[in-house]
């Protein structure tokens, strides 16, 4: 069973657009959000609504990522998250970069993304139905594939 999970932007962003960045509370405990991470939510213009919840949320410090993830060239949130994960075998990393989720993969990390914590919750008893949370991430622009969209909601039984 994973033990703690570190969150990307995306996640915290999508998740708070459509109103259930709570949803979140899924995730193994503590769910932490690396330093750079909260950095890129903070600068954003506007100010992203998912910087409120820090005060459920775990900021943490994140030591410099391993040479393993730094060839990944990724974006310093990803880095981030997937050095914290590193750092803590059992944890669990949150991201919907491509990329990212193939880093994770390649070190062999525990990876999810939006969509799987949305299964997670509904299978938890959260909510009868994840698609009318998948079309408002769609609507609020997060790129989700036709072929994601329809795995996604087959594997929810919908």
């Amino acid at each position: 069973m994973p033990e703690g999970a570190a969150v990307n932007a995306s996640p915290l962003i999508y998740l708070s657009r459509i109103g259930h960045l709570d949803l979140l509370r899924v995730l193994p405990r503590p769910i932490v959000v690396p330093e750079p991470v909260f950095d890129e939510l903070a600068a954003g213009v506007p100010r992203e609504p998912a910087v409120q919840a820090v005060e459920w949320l775990e900021v943490v410090a994140v030591t410099a990522a391993p040479q393993e993830v730094r060839a990944w060239d990724l974006g310093a949130g990803e880095s981030a998250v997937l050095a914290w994960v590193r750092s803590h075998p059992a944890a669990v990393a949150v991201i919907d970069d491509l990329q990212g989720r193939r880093c994770a993969a390649s070190l062999g990390l525990a990876v999810v993304g939006t969509l799987s914590v949305l299964v997670a919750a509904k299978r938890l008893g959260h909510m009868d139905a994840i698609r009318p949370m998948v079309l408002e991430l769609l609507a609020h622009g997060m790129y989700l594939s036709e072929r994601i969209v329809r795995e996604v909601l087959a594997v929810a039984g919908e």
